[in-house]
């Protein structure tokens, strides 16, 4: 019998509504769930689970008289550890952290608290989320539920294996060269990047997101519902916009063009297993009656390379201003990687700024010029890694040869997600990335669920003796 640890956040709802569970016995079970695994899996920070139960037993209450606040009203979930909730320090995953509590829940968390759902816990990431990994100098090394010597990938790292071993429906991630995507797709979950601006953010950043992590892309679309609602504190938020985002079956795959991108053009080539989970997946859309075709790459070495000059001297901007003890405490890896930055000239760092609006021309070249609705591509170059490495190469000189297939869609502000489609000899989950045009988030859930429906059947969700 599935155990009501492992129920989507849609199935809780109507579970919720017809009196047949309620949130309490829910979160306890999540509560059970996550004790058990947690010293295993190490996804977690501020676990509290006296306040989830009092926040559990109110939605309980609110079911119970049909006063629920909504859909998401006693659902479990966890929030990266980055998205500030109020009364709770925010560590960014390094030990150099001022450790304040925040004084106010950030947009998302807001958004969350004001549904009613449930807050277990926040979840670990590495030294200000400058890692596809699950290492931290203030967080015990996070592992991938599917192979705990495998990385969960990041910097959502504690979110995606949160998600996979099934510590609740829901858990919020941040995403800025595919922070949300990666994870989703080493854990096999469902990881989904918005339009930028869809989802608001405080602090907001160039090419930085919020998204849900989830088991199902129902899930991620009753999120967003709730995410996307407006908050002034992000300046750089998109209008609210009127969508049904539970209205996933209205896409016709019949005679829609999609572009298959198997060479992002920079970074590490793909495995050969990853190119074949994602050709079939191909293959099965054009059979569904889909224009597919292959197009060429809109990364380039010097794109990538001057994103690169432009972070280092951004992180050095955040380092060089903090005292030697403590900048002594950050991750060695990263402590090497932002320290470069000092020997990045003015004119590298612009050049790297312009780099990303070469980014956001290609991409628009593609879509609208070439007219495509969709682009099909692998979301990791490798299907896993060790747990205890900072990322796939293990090279502060070379830090971003991974993230070619995901970087490019944060700086073109395009919504793209990672949707399971298949896995490796070993049993490892391999993703799938769908993107979009700018602004059609809810055409990407569609393609997304499209594929829910077409691909195998899915392997059963990690356990644990």
């Amino acid at each position: 019998m599935t155990s009501l640890a492992d129920l989507s956040a849609v199935e809780l709802g109507r579970l919720y509504a017809a009196g047949d569970t309620s949130p309490t016995e829910v979160t306890e079970a999540v509560i059970a769930r996550i004790e058990a695994w947690e010293p295993k899996l190490n996804a977690t920070w501020a676990f509290a689970p006296e306040a989830a139960r009092t926040a559990a037993a109110e939605a309980t209450s609110r079911w119970k008289k049909g006063e629920a606040l909504g859909p998401l009203d006693g659902v479990p979930v966890t929030i990266k550890e980055n998205i500030a909730t109020k009364g709770c320090p925010v560590p960014v995953g390094t030990a150099a952290s001022d450790m304040t509590p925040a004084a106010a829940d950030a947009p998302a968390a807001a958004r969350l608290r004001e549904a009613g759902s449930v807050i277990l816990a926040k979840t670990t990431m590495p030294d200000y989320g400058m890692l596809s990994s699950g290492l931290s100098s203030f967080h015990k090394l996070a592992r991938n539920p599917w192979d705990l010597n495998t990385n969960p990938g990041g910097s959502s790292a504690g979110a995606g294996s949160a998600a996979a071993a099934g510590y609740g429906p829901i858990h919020l991630g941040t995403d800025i060269g595919g922070s949300i995507r990666l994870p989703a797709s080493w854990c096999g979950i469902v990881g989904m990047k918005g339009t930028n601006g869809r989802v608001p953010v405080d602090p907001a950043y160039l090419g930085r997101v919020v998204g849900p992590m989830t088991r199902t892309v129902a899930d991620t679309a009753l999120a967003m519902s709730v995410l996307s609602k407006a908050d002034w504190r992000d300046g750089s938020a998109l209008p609210p916009a009127d969508i049904d985002w539970m209205d996933l079956d209205g896409l016709q795959i019949r005679g829609l063009r999609i572009g298959l991108m198997l060479d992002i053009g920079a970074g590490m080539a793909p495995d050969a297993e990853v190119l074949a989970a994602v050709k079939e997946a191909a293959r099965r859309f054009e059979a569904a009656g889909a224009v597919v075709e292959e197009v060429p790459a809109v990364l380039t070495r010097e794109m990538l390379d001057g994103l690169d000059d432009f972070w280092r001297v951004r992180a050095w901007d955040d380092v060089e201003r903090l005292p030697e003890a403590t900048r002594a405490k950050i991750l060695p890896y990263i402590r090497a990687w932002a320290e470069s930055g000092q020997t990045r000239s003015a004119l590298q760092a612009v050049r790297g700024v312009n780099r990303i609006f070469e980014m956001r021309k290609a991409a628009g070249r593609l879509f609208h010029g070439g007219g495509y609705d969709f682009v099909l591509s692998p979301v990791a170059p490798t299907v896993t890694y060790p747990a205890d490495q900072a990322s796939p190469l293990d090279d502060p000189e070379r830090p971003f040869e991974h993230i070619g297939y995901t970087v490019v869609w944060n700086m073109s502000e395009q919504p793209a997600i990672s949707v399971n489609c298949g896995y490796d000899a070993k049993g490892l989950p391999i993703g799938l990335q769908i993107v979009g045009r700018r602004f059609d988030d809810l055409g990407v859930l569609r393609m997304a669920a499209a594929w829910e429906g077409m691909r195998d059947e899915q392997r059963p969700w990690p356990t644990f003796d």
